[in-house]
C-alpha cells in the first residue's frame, strides 16, 4: 500500500475509535472555536500529517535510512527555536545543558560518529526534503502549544479527543487526494488480516492515543520541555528493537542512551525548579 493510502485508513480507524468516548459537552465548543484555532488545528493537520509524510517519502527515494534517523534527530533542536522565537520561552542553563545532552544522545544512537557505508553526503536533495519533514514535525509542534495556550486564554476547553479528532479528520481529507493515485480500493480488498490489523494498530495506538497524551501534555510544560523529550523516540526504538526483535546496538549507541536519560533528568529538574 502507499504510504497516504496507510495514513488515510489508519486515520479513519483512529476516529471510529475514538467517537464513542466523546461527550456532546465535549463536541459543542467546536461552534464556539475562534477562527485562529481553526487556523492552528488545519496547520497541525497539514505540517504534521500530510507534509511530514510527503517530504520523509520523497527524501527516502534519495537518501539512506541511516541519514534519515540523523537529521530527523534535528526536531528538538528545530522545536526549541520555534519556541524561543514563537512563545518567547526562557531558557535556564540546567534546560540548556540538558537540550544539549538530548541533540548529543540522538546524534550517538544513530551511529553518527562510526564511519559506515550507509551515510552519505551526497544526497543532498533528499537530505534537505528530510530536514523538511523535521522542521514540518516541529511547526506541528509549535502549533499545539499555541493551540493549547489560545485555548486557556480564551476561556474554551478543547479537550485532547476532541483535538486529536479533529486534526485526524483534517489530515485524513488532505490525504484522500494523493491516495486515490495509489490504487487503494484494489490494495485494501487484497489486503490480509495483518495487513489489517496493522492498520487498526497504526490507527489506534500510533495516531490516537499518540496524539492524546501529546495533546494533554503539551499543556502542562513548556513546548521547550516537550522536545527535549521528544528526543526518548530513538532510545525507545532502540530498546525495543534489541528485547523484541534481537538486533544487537553498539557501545556508541548505550552511551547515546545515558545521555539521554541523564539528560531528562536535568530537563525535569530544571522544570520542576521553575514552577517554585
Amino acid at each position: 500500500m502507499g504510504p497516504y493510502t496507510i495514513t488515510s485508513v489508519s486515520l479513519f480507524f483512529a476516529i471510529i475509535f475514538l467517537l464513542p468516548f466523546v461527550k456532546w459537552k465535549s463536541l459543542r465548543i467546536i461552534f464556539y472555536l475562534r477562527g485562529k484555532v481553526w487556523f492552528y488545528l488545519l496547520f497541525q493537520a497539514i505540517c504534521g500529517v500530510f507534509l511530514y509524510r510527503m517530504f520523509l517519502l520523497f527524501g527516502l527515494l534519495h537518501t539512506s535510512s541511516a541519514e534519515a534517523g540523523i537529521l530527523t534527530g534535528t526536531t528538538p533542536a528545530i522545536t526549541v527555536i520555534l519556541s524561543k522565537f514563537f512563545l518567547k520561552e526562557k531558557l535556564s542553563s540546567i534546560k540548556t545543558v540538558g537540550i544539549i545532552g538530548t541533540l548529543i544522545g540522538v546524534f550517538l544512537i544513530q551511529n553518527i560518529f562510526i564511519s559506515t557505508d550507509n551515510f552519505s553526503i551526497a544526497h543532498l536533495i533528499g537530505n534537505f526534503l528530510i530536514i523538511c519533514a523535521a522542521a514540518c514535525e516541529s511547526l506541528f509542534n509549535t502549533c499545539s502549544k499555541i493551540t493549547a495556550v489560545k485555548n486557556q486564554s480564551g476561556g474554551s476547553s478543547l479537550s485532547p479527543i476532541v483535538q486529536t479528532i479533529l486534526v485526524s479528520l483534517m489530515a485524513m481529507v488532505l490525504c484522500l487526494i494523493p491516495a486515490g493515485f495509489e490504487n487503494p480500493v484494489f490494495l485494501l480488498y487484497q489486503a490480509d488480516e495483518v495487513e489489517w490489523i496493522a492498520l487498526i494498530w497504526y490507527g489506534v495506538f500510533v495516531t490516537a492515543l499518540a496524539y492524546i497524551f501529546w495533546y494533554a501534555g503539551i499543556r502542562l510544560c513548556a513546548l521547550s520541555t516537550a522536545a527535549a523529550f521528544s528526543g526518548m523516540v530513538p532510545f525507545t526504538a532502540m530498546l525495543l528493537s534489541v528485547l523484541i526483535l534481537n538486533e544487537t546496538a553498539t557501545f556508541q549507541q548505550w552511551l547515546g542512551c545515558i545521555f539521554l536519560i541523564v539528560s531528562m533528568g536535568l530537563i525535569g529538574l530544571a522544570e520542576k525548579t521553575s514552577s517554585l
